[in-house]
C-alpha cells in the first residue's frame, strides 16, 4: 500500500505538524505547551472541540514565515514517505499574518518555496486553498478572501471554510466565496461532518462549491446522494479522522463504500493526520481490511482526485499519465 501512488485533496497544514515539531518550536520559543500531548508525545484531546482547542494551541508557536517554511518542508517529506505525489493542503491567513496581505504573501512564499524544494528532489507536487475559520465568524472571513484573491496562482488554487461547522450558516460567508470566485479561485466547504445532509445541500446551494470536505453525513438523504452523483460533486472523504472524532465507531461502519456504490465521486484523504494517528497508507490499509479494496480501487480513487483537483490541466495531465504508467 505504501507504495501504491496517492493524491490528497484535505490536508490541514498546521493539522499535518508532527508533535515533535510543536514541541521544538515551543522550547525555542520558551512556551509551554505541555499539557497538550499525552505520556506518549502525542497530541491529547477529548472530542472536536477539545480538538479544536489543541489544533490552536499549537498552531500558537508557529509565528513566523520561516516556521511556515519549516512546516511544510516537514509535511511534504512525510507526503512523499507514503507515496503520495499530489497533495492541496489549506492555509488560513488568520494563522499567517493575521489577515494583512503582504504579511500573508510572506508566509506563502515561504510554504511555496519549501514545497517546490522538495518537490525539485522527486517529492509531491503541493498547491494551496485558503480557508477562513468558521467559527472566527463571516466578518473575519473577508480579509481572508481578499488575501486569497490577491495571491491567487499557480501555487494558490483554492478557497474554502473550515472549522467549528456547528456555528452559523454557509450563506454568511457569501460575500468571501463570491470575492474568490471573481478571483479564479475553485472552490471547497467543509460540511456534512458534524450537521447532516441539510449542511451539504447549503454548501451547494449558497456557496456554489464544487467539492465538498467530508460531506459523509449526506449518505442520509439518499435524494442528495442522488443529486451528488448527478452533479459529479467531489467529496473529499477522511475515515480516519470521522472515526477518529467518533462521527462513526469504526471504518466498518463508514459509509464511503456506500457513497461510491451509488455514484459519488469520493477521494481519500488524512485531514490532520498526527492528531488521528494515520497516513496515507494507513487509509489505504483500513479501507482494504473494512470493504476489500484491491489495489484497482485504490488507482480509481487516485484518478478521481486527479480529476476533481484545484490545478491547471497540464499538472492534471501528468498526475493521470503518472498514475497509468505506475
Amino acid at each position: 500500500m505504501k507504495d501504491l501512488p496517492k493524491i490528497e485533496l484535505h490536508l490541514h497544514i498546521e493539522g499535518a505538524a508532527p508533535p515533535a515539531l510543536i514541541r521544538d518550536l515551543a522550547a525555542e520559543k520558551h512556551v509551554d505547551l505541555s499539557g497538550l500531548f499525552d505520556e506518549r508525545g502525542a497530541y491529547a484531546y477529548d472530542g472536536f472541540a477539545e480538538f479544536l482547542s489543541v489544533y490552536e494551541a499549537a498552531t500558537s508557536v508557529l509565528t513566523t514565515p520561516d516556521d511556515y517554511g519549516r512546516l511544510a518542508r516537514t509535511v511534504c517529506e512525510s507526503l512523499a514517505e507514503h507515496g503520495v505525489i499530489y497533495a492541496e493542503t489549506f492555509l488560513s491567513p488568520d494563522f499567517c499574518g493575521g489577515g494583512d496581505v503582504e504579511a500573508w504573501r510572506d508566509y506563502l512564499t515561504a510554504i511555496r518555496e519549501a514545497a517546490e524544494g522538495v518537490e525539485a528532489q522527486g517529492g509531491p507536487v503541493l498547491r494551496g486553498i485558503v480557508t477562513c475559520i468558521r467559527h472566527f465568524g463571516p466578518e473575519r472571513a473577508k480579509p481572508v478572501a481578499i488575501c486569497a484573491a490577491e495571491t491567487a496562482g499557480r501555487f494558490l488554487t483554492g478557497f474554502g471554510i473550515a472549522g467549528a461547522e456547528t456555528v452559523g450558516e454557509p450563506r454568511d460567508f457569501l460575500w468571501a466565496f463570491d470575492c474568490a470566485r471573481e478571483a479564479g479561485l475553485r472552490l471547497t466547504a467543509h460540511a456534512g461532518e458534524w450537521r447532516g445532509p441539510e449542511s451539504v445541500a447549503a454548501a451547494l446551494d449558497d456557496l456554489r462549491v464544487e467539492r465538498i470536505g467530508h460531506g459523509v453525513r449526506a449518505i442520509e438523504d439518499p435524494a442528495l446522494v442522488e443529486r451528488l452523483a448527478e452533479a459529479g460533486i467531489t467529496l473529499e472523504v477522511c475515515p480516519g479522522s470521522n472515526v477518529a472524532l467518533r462521527v462513526y465507531p469504526e471504518t466498518r461502519a463508514h459509509p464511503i463504500e456506500r457513497l461510491r456504490a451509488a455514484g459519488v465521486p469520493v477521494t481519500v484523504s488524512t485531514d490532520d493526520p498526527p492528531f488521528f494517528h494515520t497516513t496515507m497508507t494507513a487509509e489505504y490499509e483500513a479501507l482494504n481490511a473494512a470493504f476489500g479494496w484491491d489495489e484497482g480501487d485504490f488507482r480509481e480513487i487516485a484518478r478521481t482526485a486527479a480529476r476533481a483537483a484545484f490545478c491547471d490541466a497540464a499538472t492534471r495531465d501528468r498526475l493521470l499519465k503518472r498514475l497509468d504508467e505506475t
